[in-house]
């Protein structure tokens, strides 16, 4: 009888494994889009980011904005020498997404309920904007230019292409690893806030 208790509780994890994998589906991303509607960006080493520090790992709570919707976002964002990962989950807790760019392929795994056209790796660049030198970030554009600019906050940095300011970056502090950061993203009518979480 316990024997076969056993089995039955095996055979329910196996089962509920197999239904937690159908929730999500892998992608193998391209590690260059475009960043708007004249600009690509390709996604920059980690090592650029990194410095001479040592490996970091960044909880945030995103709010996303766009025209009359409102969603809010928990992110987890890693970076060591050889690899960037971020992880997306619902307020409640679901994983929505995980994108690993280990400097040359970007490997997606995203929950069926964001639907085939959502793609994630377009935060991964946007984080990647906002955390690496803007410098180093110049070195990854094609048609554009992220540009430090005056501004009433600690830092502001703008994405510029032929056709003028695209998004727009301010920081409540220098260090933008400690920062709340607003990103508003002109073509998309997208505004971000991110607030790093202890």
């Amino acid at each position: 009888m316990l024997k076969c208790s056993r089995a039955i509780k095996l055979i329910g994890a196996v089962f509920l494994l197999c239904a937690l994998a159908s929730c999500s589906q892998k992608f193998t991303r391209q590690s260059c889009m475009a960043i708007s509607s004249q600009a690509q960006y390709c996604l920059a080493p980690t090592v650029n980011a990194l410095n001479a520090q040592s490996d970091i790992s960044l909880s945030q709570m995103i709010s996303m904005s766009h025209g009359q919707d409102n969603h809010e976002l928990l992110t987890q964002l890693e970076l060591t020498s050889q690899r960037m990962t971020l992880v997306g989950l619902a307020p409640l807790g679901q994983a929505l997404f995980t994108l690993v760019y280990d400097g040359h392929t970007l490997q997606s795994e995203q929950s069926r309920l964001l639907g085939g056209t959502f793609n994630a790796e377009y935060l991964m660049a946007i984080m990647q904007l906002i955390y690496w030198p803007t410098e180093q970030v110049n070195q990854q554009l094609t048609d554009a230019q992220l540009l430090d600019t005056p501004c009433a906050s600690a830092l502001c940095k703008q994405l510029v292409d032929a056709d003028g300011e695209q998004i727009s970056i301010s920081y409540s502090e220098l260090n933008p690893w400690q920062a709340n950061i607003s990103v508003t993203i002109k073509s998309a009518d997208i505004l971000l806030h991110i607030t790093p979480l202890e």
